[in-house]
């Protein structure tokens, strides 16, 4: 039997020993006992880290939503699948169960064919936290389809970029958002976005707001009446264990988004194990994950990986300040959840409030606290623990990528001691290695060094869509035969992992991963702008903020420059999405660089975060005397 759900710790060691010995016959026995599969594998795992090529399961038969609903029916038909918990408090919680689910994922499935959709499609999801958003994931993998959701704050360019990327052929959208006391136009982002994407043929929109929109002859059609006509049924595609699944983008250090491509098997493995052992879920739990599904956290932790335990997972449309700080512990108290996993960000937001927010709510539901997007600082970690887990509830610190799937570090709790800041222990299956400058291996603990993983795990993504070169390049040319994760980590004495933060020009503000090359392409763009350069300093709130550095064209620059200020933020708005707004802008002569020209974005950080003693040696510099200049105007 393997060990599906760990209950203490050396029953952790016992099974994570296992896991790395053999782990073809762990990952089998996981597999073959706790899913449904059409057709079982003929090979656990083949792989090759040099190419890089990772197959799971191969040979193997299954359709991820048979997994997540179908199998549940029996059983839990009347369970409640998914709550959802809209932006207003005034609007009604809608319970959707089992039964329910699996007739509108197979409505939705059914309006998606005759629209055209079929296997291998890639379908683009722009859609608000509301309940068609895993209707359409879900629906897409019903039928085979690949689907890729954009995060509905994202730009109209950002979206178009990457529905252009993977050749979307239709897009799922709403004719608006709530977010807080704000309504957006979500489907005139999508008509400003779709002028440049010609593969683009039908458009499906979903009434939310009711807001005026335009919709275009021919290319627009509302989705409930094709829903309301749909066949209640549709017979689930038979897919091979590496069939995508979906595509999903991340900001990558250089140029344009790069789209993860994430198959069908592993994925389905993995995210169900790890949300079994991570959340230490049983049957009448209420989970609620607070991210968007917009991202790999609610793919995998709002959906995938709850459904497939037969989990009851909240859905949550609004903000943590709406209609004031104490939403989050309202919703709490009102569903009694069980299981709540948030950003810091947000922790940090609901921290500085007033602390009668929480304590005027009933949390003593709470039993496991979750952490995920960035590390954890020490201060929000105790306040988290003391003030809403009220010391009995376990904070898991979990670090992972949207590359990984899964989480891949982290405490489990009632398991793992826990210890502020640290994501503690691998995960089951998870071969960490820390690296020094020199690409060696650093043995032991107490030691700091660049953070790979060396063996691969069923939900790691297997490419990038249409340029494995760049998947190559970026993920496993660092160190031979590794992944690189891109971040830093240390290991203490007892073993465990902290994540010092990314090594690379990806900086992760709010939890949301930014790489600085878009942000400095759209800033450059501005006709008085002649270059620039983005760097990350510490912020209370998101963690890191963004800090430019902007040479203009000519220095007597007529226009006030607060106004430069407004107009470079509202170019990455345009580019990228309100999210990658610029917190400081300094206008500078000059940027400090190397001799063949590379900018010295150490140094940068170390001004925009006012450290300024050790800035190293800067006479090897092209231009050191910029360096005192950029010091005496710092913000």
């Amino acid at each position: 039997m393997s060990n599906y759900h760990i209950k203490h710790l050396e029953e952790y060691y016992q099974v994570y020993r296992k896991s790395v010995r053999e782990p073809e016959n762990f990952w089998g026995e996981v597999a073959e006992e706790h899913f449904l599969w059409r057709k079982k594998w003929d090979n656990v795992l083949s792989w090759d880290f040099k190419k890089p090529e990772v197959k799971w399961f191969e040979g193997a038969q299954l359709n991820i939503t048979e997994n997540c609903i179908d199998r549940h029916l029996l059983t839990r038909g009347e369970k409640t699948a998914i709550i959802f918990e809209p932006n207003n408090p005034e609007e009604e919680t809608e319970h959707i169960t089992y039964n329910q689910l699996h007739q509108r994922v197979c409505q939705m499935a059914n309006v998606l064919k005759d629209q055209g959709v079929k296997k291998g499609d890639r379908v683009c999801i722009y859609l608000p936290m509301i309940p068609e958003l895993s209707i359409a994931l879900l629906a897409c993998a019903r039928i085979g389809a690949i689907h890729s959701v954009v995060f509905a704050g994202f730009s109209s360019t950002a979206l178009a970029t990457r529905i252009n990327d993977s050749d979307c052929k239709i897009v799922i959208t709403a004719d608006g958002s709530y977010r807080g006391s704000k309504t957006i136009d979500l489907k005139g982002i999508v008509d400003e976005g779709l002028v440049d994407c010609p593969g683009v043929k039908n458009v499906l929109v979903v009434k939310r707001t009711q807001a005026e929109i335009n919709m275009k002859e021919g290319r627009d059609q509302w989705l409930q009446p094709l829903l309301d006509k749909a066949y209640l049924d549709c017979v689930p595609e038979i897919m091979n264990a590496e069939d995508p699944l979906f595509i999903l983008y991340t900001s990558g250090s250089t140029g344009k988004p790069k789209g993860m491509v994430h198959t069908t098997a592993g994925y389905l493995v993995y995210t169900a194990y790890t949300f079994k052992n991570v959340f230490q879920y049983t049957e009448n739990d209420v989970y609620w994950c607070t991210a968007d599904i917009g991202w790999i956290t609610g793919h995998s932790y709002i959906v995938y990986g709850p459904l497939a335990n037969g989990a009851t997972t909240l859905m949550f449309e609004g903000v943590p300040s709406y209609p004031d700080f104490g939403r989050f512990w309202e919703i709490v108290e009102k569903h009694k959840v069980n299981q709540f996993y948030t950003a810091p960000t947000a922790i940090r937001a609901l921290a500085k409030q007033n602390i009668s927010f929480a304590e005027e709510h009933d949390l003593s539901s709470l039993k496991v606290l979750g952490s995920v997007g960035e590390p954890i600082n020490e201060e929000a970690w105790h306040w988290y623990n003391d003030i809403i887990g009220k010391k009995n509830s376990p904070i898991v610190d979990t670090w992972w990528q949207t590359e990984t799937g899964g989480i891949m570090i982290t405490p489990i709790p009632f398991v793992t001691p826990t210890k502020p800041t640290y994501a503690t222990l691998p995960f089951i299956g998870i071969q960490p290695a820390l690296m020094d400058d020199q690409g060696k291996e650093l043995k032991g603990n107490q030691v700091e060094g660049r953070l790979c993983i060396k063996f691969p795990w069923p939900g790691m993504a297997r490419t990038i869509w249409g340029n494995h070169d760049r998947y190559k390049d970026t993920y496993f040319s660092a160190y031979p035969n590794k992944y690189f994760s891109g971040d830093g980590a240390l290991r203490d004495e007892v073993g465990y992992y902290r994540i010092t933060g990314r090594v690379d020009d990806v900086i992760i503000v709010s939890g949301h991963n930014l790489g600085t090359a878009p942000i400095e392409d759209a800033i450059n763009e501005h006709p008085a702008v002649a270059e620039s350069a983005i760097v990350g300093f510490p912020h209370d709130i998101k963690g890191n903020a963004l800090y430019g550095y902007v040479i203009l064209k000519e220095t007597g620059e007529s226009r006030k420059h607060d106004n430069l200020r407004k107009e470079i933020n509202q170019i990455i708005t345009e580019h990228i999405g309100p999210i990658a707004k610029l917190d400081k802008i300094q206008f500078t002569s000059g940027l400090p660089k190397t001799r063949s020209g590379k900018i010295m974005r150490r140094i940068l950080r170390k001004i925009a975060s006012r450290d300024m003693n050790n800035l190293g040696d800067t006479s090897t510099l092209l231009n050191p005397e910029v360096v005192e200049d950029i010091k005496d105007n710092v913000l």
